[in-house]
Order: C-alpha cells, then structure tokens, then sequence
C-alpha cells in the first residue's frame, strides 16, 4: 500500500501550523509581547463598525469543512442532491474500447469495477462524484504502479490534499496530511500515482469550483429558515408575545426574585412542542398580550422553497425530482428525469470516465477509451431507440460511418470483408 491509513483523524489549524514552524511568534508572524497582547483596548472605530454591521447579513464559512457540514451533512436538500447525482452518474454503465475494439475484459476494468478489496465498483465512483460535486476536487492514488498496472486505485479525501506547484505552475507534487503526518505524492510526468480531477473554476489555476460553493447563500438562507421554524415550534408554534405587569397601584416593576421565577415557570410549562396548547394560568397583575404573525413571518415558508429551488439548481437536479413545489419547468416526472441524465449525469459520468481512462493509459501502451454506455441507460431508451432507427435507415451512410455515429469501434479488416 503506498499510504498508512489508519492515521490520527484530527487535522492541525493553521494556526496552530504557524505556531509549530515558527516557535515564539503570534498568528501574525509577530514576536509575542506576554501579558501587553492579551490587553484589550478601547477603540473610538469600534462602535462605527459595530453599527455599520448590525444590519448586515451574516453568512457561514465559505471553506470546505464548513460546507460539508452546513451543506450536506446539515441540510436535507443539499444531501438528497448530492446523492442523487452521485448515485445516478456511478450507477450509469462503462465501456471500455480503443480505435479497433470494444473490451470484455480488461485490467482497466477490472480495476473500475473492484479498485481494492474493501470496496466495490460502484462505491468508488460514487465517493469520486460525491468528491466532485462537495469540493470541485477529487484525487484517486493508484497502489503499486511503478512498473505495470496499478495492484489498487484509492479515493483520497480533497480536504487533506494540497498541490505543489512546480517552477513553472503545474503540479509537480501533491501533499496528503492527517493531522500531524504528511505524505507526498510526486508528479514526475507522464506515470503519476495521483489522479486529480476538478471541475472549472475562473478564479483559481490548480482547484476546482463546487457547486456547494456557489450554492452557498441558498443553504444559508434554507438552514436560518428552518431554524426560524424550530424555534417557532418551541414557542407553543405560535408567535411570541408579552407577559405585562401592572403591579399594584399601577407600578410596573417586578423584583429580581419575581421575574427569575416568572421565566422559569414559562420555560418549563408553557415553551415547546408538547407544551402546545396548554393554557396559561397568570397571577394577578399579568397580562398577556398575544403578538400576530407579520407579513415578513408569512413569507418565510416561500423563501425556504424558493432556497431549496436554488440549491437543486445549483446541483443540476429539477426541484421536481426531490418533491419540492413551485416547479414547473418539465410537463411530467419522466421528462425531468431524462433531462436529469442529459443536462447532468451523462455530461459528469463522460467527463470523470475520459479523466480515468486517459490517466490508467498511462500505465500501458494502449489508448483507451472509457465512456458511458448510452445503450444501457433506462431513462434514455426511448431517445437511443429514436436515434438507432435513423441511423439504421439512412443509406446514403457507409457502415463505418453509421457505426462511428454510434459510438461503436471501427470494424477490423476481416469484418469488412466478411
């Protein structure tokens, strides 16, 4: 195996990086004044900028750890996305061929379909699209492949991989960290160990772009939406109101004592769901005063669909196919769903399948051709039968260049002349 798995989970900050190079020295790279940093001074800005931010939006960490956990591991809409594609595109057949032949069988796919003992064909594609689709990245480490095919092909997690750029701005290494342990991989040309596939990004020369990324501000918006709904929920699922205190001969002040006690017996009695309902009991001088819901309240329900249709969009998925209402941009459930495997699924699956197979060539003398078998996909059957009636009966087309339309290899010279 050309990496120690079993390495400690937990990952060194950045700041905790600097600390550990640079001994004596702050996040800034500064020497560190003893008891002089830990001050806290008085600043004439500071309430101007706390004013000017009090109205700002407030959105969540754009890194890739943050994504994943707001995005897909905290966000139903994100996750069924993510999932969808990825089961779909690794779910969608290969075929493996090169100028003169389809291949049965082959080392390259013996190795897509069993990559390594402890994990199947499709598990593999599945963590590479789900790589892909989380972080823009993905990177599969090829075991024992100095001299002949690769023994096994494993996915790396993006997170703990990092480029180094060569002096003339490609990759000439890659570093695979796990908490305090490193691992380079060298890129010495042609036969890498490392495959790296991204997606497009017009911003950065060596990463790519998530769709998690730019569906960011839709996830913000779904999440503090459904956390406006759980809170309501603990509320009795009623909006908040006022508990007034007239007191006696009018005063409207309430000991320390009185009002500790009034907020506890709230909170235990009447706050959350199986509190709903219950009526209230006050005590003389309280009065309650029931607060309506807003138009702005109101409208929180469209903006967490509206949020939801735009995290689909940034997936590539119809908001039809995970259920969510307002959408009606296909007539049926079946178109949205071919539309799915055209605009999506196939375009993913062809672009990682010609990535593998350019990448295992390497390996061998051949030139290989990993693709997708549209013959074989079931929301596309009706449109590939459509597609093999005219290329069938057009006879003003040879048979090499009906099979070329066809996807299919070049017959050999005994074939022709059989």
């Amino acid at each position: 195996m050309g990496f120690n798995l079993p390495w400690r989970k937990t990952q060194t900050s950045k700041t905790e990086a600097r600390a550990i190079a640079a001994p004596g020295t702050g996040a800034s790279g500064n020497k560190a004044s003893g008891n002089k940093a830990s001050e806290t001074k008085a600043s004439a800005a500071a309430r101007i900028l706390a004013w000017q931010s009090s109205a700002m939006p407030r959105w969540s960490a754009r890194d890739t750890t943050s994504l994943t956990r707001l995005g897909f591991i905290g966000n139903p809409i994100g996750f069924r996305a993510v999932r969808m594609v990825a089961e779909a595109a690794a779910a969608v057949p290969l075929v493996l061929q090169d100028v003169t032949e389809r291949y049965e069988t082959h080392p390259v796919l013996n190795l897509v379909n069993r990559p390594h003992p402890a994990q199947t064909g499709q598990d593999f594609l599945e963590a590479l699209f789900g790589h892909l689709l989380l972080t823009g990245n993905a990177y599969v480490e090829a075991v024992n492949a100095e001299e002949d095919w690769p023994d096994e092909l494993h996915v790396l997690r993006p997170d703990r991989m990092s480029i180094v750029p060569g002096p003339d701005g490609w990759p000439q290494a890659y570093d695979y960290t796990v908490g305090a342990r490193k691992h380079r991989f060298f890129s010495d040309g042609g036969r890498s160990s490392i495959l790296h596939l991204k997606n497009f990004h017009p911003q950065d020369d060596h990463y790519g772009l998530a769709p998690m990324q730019a569906a960011a501000l839709a996830l913000d918006v779904h999440n503090a939406a459904t956390q406006w709904s759980k809170g309501l929920l603990d509320n009795a699922a009623r909006p908040s109101g006022a508990l007034v205190w007239a007191g006696s001969e009018g005063q409207g002040m309430m000991s320390d004592d009185q009002f500790r006690r009034l907020s506890d017996e709230i909170e235990t009695n009447f706050q959350g769901a199986r509190n709903a309902g219950r009526p209230m009991v006050l005590e003389g001088g309280l009065d309650w005063k029931p607060m309506g819901f807003s138009p702005s309240d109101m409208e929180f329900q469209k903006t967490k669909e509206a949020a939801a249709r735009e995290i689909a969009l940034a997936f590539g998925v119809p908001p039809m196919l995970l259920g969510l209402p307002g959408d009606a941009a296909y007539a049926n459930y079946q178109e949205a769903n071919r539309a799915f495997y055209r605009l999506t699924v196939l375009p993913l699956a062809t672009r990682v399948a010609a990535g593998l197979s350019d990448w295992l060539s390497g390996f061998g003398t051949e030139t290989l051709v990993l693709k997708p078998d549209l013959d074989q996909v079931p929301a596309l059957a009706e449109e590939r039968d459509r597609h093999w009636r005219r290329v069938s009966t057009a006879d003003f087309l040879s048979p090499a260049e009906k099979r070329r339309m066809l996807g299919l290899p070049a017959l050999s010279e005994e074939e022709t002349d059989a």
